[in-house]
């Protein structure tokens, strides 16, 4: 059994329920991001499921230059900080600097390290020294296996507050494919692990300038990772996926997530 991680009042791993990671990939203005906030927060509460809000102030690895990237981290930080304390929520976003860590850190629970900087070492250690949770997303380059020397990392300096999460690896040019044994595999290095459903069906600069996705396939992926004993899914949500301005090809619509989160948790007491 996984070492149980708190985040706030919510308890991850170990023999807690299945908790939920989710919001928009990017925040796309504070009315937005408040709006998402209170619909998911009630969501989740009426299927009784613990909730994280997940939006990124700073998408650094779009694919293209002109691609919107987000407020930015001191906007965003405020607008974070908000939705925090006004709707009593944990959050979480990415860094991708060094130099944002202890901005970060003062508003963030939950530290992300995106899956294209999970061997940065510097910027591992520095998260890692902050004492807050660090969800490490593993790399569409890496083996399961190899997050081992990732959690070395964090607990050099002390922090056994990690979280990893599995969200698909690269199979030729533009495709992603999930390997179910990654879930039971980082298992083994005693921490909790997360399953990114949305970001697994994600086809990287698929689209030429942008990046593709299948979000038709999220829902069947997410119920076949809680058979596998995950500790908590990802996904990331919109109101109107098709008119987001970042992944929404692979973001699914707000209004479908209530009938997947009561799956997700039926299929969690049957497994469990």
């Amino acid at each position: 059994m996984t070492r149980e991680v708190a985040v706030g009042k919510i308890r991850i791993g170990g023999a807690n329920p299945l908790a939920l990671i989710a919001g928009p990939c990017v925040i796309e203005s504070e009315a937005s991001a408040l709006r998402h906030a209170k619909a998911l927060k009630a969501i989740a509460r009426k299927v009784g499921i613990p909730f994280i809000y997940k939006a990124s102030y700073d998408k650094a690895n779009r694919t293209s230059v002109s691609s919107y990237r987000g407020p930015g981290i001191k906007k965003g930080l405020k607008i974070l900080k908000r939705v925090k304390e006004e709707l009593n929520l944990p959050v979480l976003s990415d860094v991708h600097s060094i130099e944002e860590v202890k901005e970060a850190s003062k508003v963030l629970d939950v530290i992300q390290i995106p899956a294209f900087l999970c061997r940065q070492t510097d910027l591992i250690l520095q998260a890692a020294r902050t004492g807050k949770v660090v969800n490490i997303k593993k790399g569409q380059f890496l083996a399961p296996w190899d997050m081992k020397h990732v959690v070395k990392k964090i607990e050099s300096v002390g922090n056994k507050n990690i979280l990893l999460t599995e969200r698909g690896v690269s199979f030729g040019y533009n495709t992603l494919v999930s390997d179910f044994r990654s879930l039971l595999i980082m298992k083994e290095l005693g921490y909790p692990v997360i399953y990114d459903a949305t970001h697994s069906v994600q086809s990287p600069g698929g689209m030429g300038e942008t990046s593709g996705g299948e979000r038709k396939y999220v829902p069947y992926l997410a119920m076949a990772s809680v058979t596998c004993g995950s500790d908590a899914v990802f996904m990331e949500v919109h109101e109107e996926p098709d008119s987001a301005p970042s992944d929404g090809s692979n973001m699914i619509c707000l209004g479908e997530l209530e009938g997947l989160l009561t799956k997700l948790v039926k299929i969690e007491r049957v497994v469990k």
